[in-house]
């Protein structure tokens, strides 16, 4: 028969179990109030009062509970959710149209000649008052900026500015009688 020797555990099972019990042992230390700093158990305040001729009365005082600390939810605070350009075409008023027809019939009719003349004036004509009406729409377009405001109460607002904004997505805000702000 063969004798078998005897292995110890490896040493990070060693680690391992002591710090377990080291940390349980603060942990119920903890709880139980023997770590001063802990918030376990508050150490209960004991007066005594002396009452005319007889023995002193000991009086337990409540334990006073922990303050505790809520942070004040700002309704009008958020963070810039979105940025976007919005591109709004402009309406023809149908000079761009005329005005179109009349550079496309001129420049039509130098080309060709007898009645192919008189029909490229046509096709001139009515490609120009369609480009014309198209190219017064582009001119007369605007453009105006879409900002989204995710607020902390979890609703989202949706405001408009004529002129590019400095708001950048992550920037932290605040709403001012209905004006976005910097909250930084």
């Amino acid at each position: 028969m063969e004798a078998k020797a005897s292995k110890s555990p490896h040493p990070l099972v060693w680690v391992a179990a002591i710090s377990l019990i080291v940390f349980s042992a603060a942990g119920v230390g903890a709880m139980m109030g023997w770590i001063p700093t802990s918030i376990g158990k508050q150490e209960e305040a004991v007066l005594t009062v002396k009452q005319d001729k007889q023995a002193p009365v000991r009086v337990a005082k409540a334990p006073v509970p922990a303050a505790v600390v809520v942070a004040a939810k700002c309704v009008d605070c958020g963070v810039i959710q979105s940025v976007r350009e919005i591109e709004a075409k402009g309406v023809g008023t149908g000079l761009g149209a005329v005005g179109g027809a009349v550079v496309g019939g001129a420049l039509g009719s130098q080309v060709g000649g007898g009645d192919g003349k008189k029909v490229m004036a046509v096709v001139g004509a009515v490609g120009g008052a369609v480009a014309g009406n198209e190219i017064e729409k582009r001119v007369k377009s605007t453009k105006s900026y879409e900002i989204t405001v995710h607020l902390e109460d979890g609703t989202n607002r949706v405001f408009t500015e004529a002129s590019a904004p400095s708001w950048r997505t992550g920037d932290k805000v605040r709403i001012v009688n209905g004006v976005i702000q910097s909250n930084a």
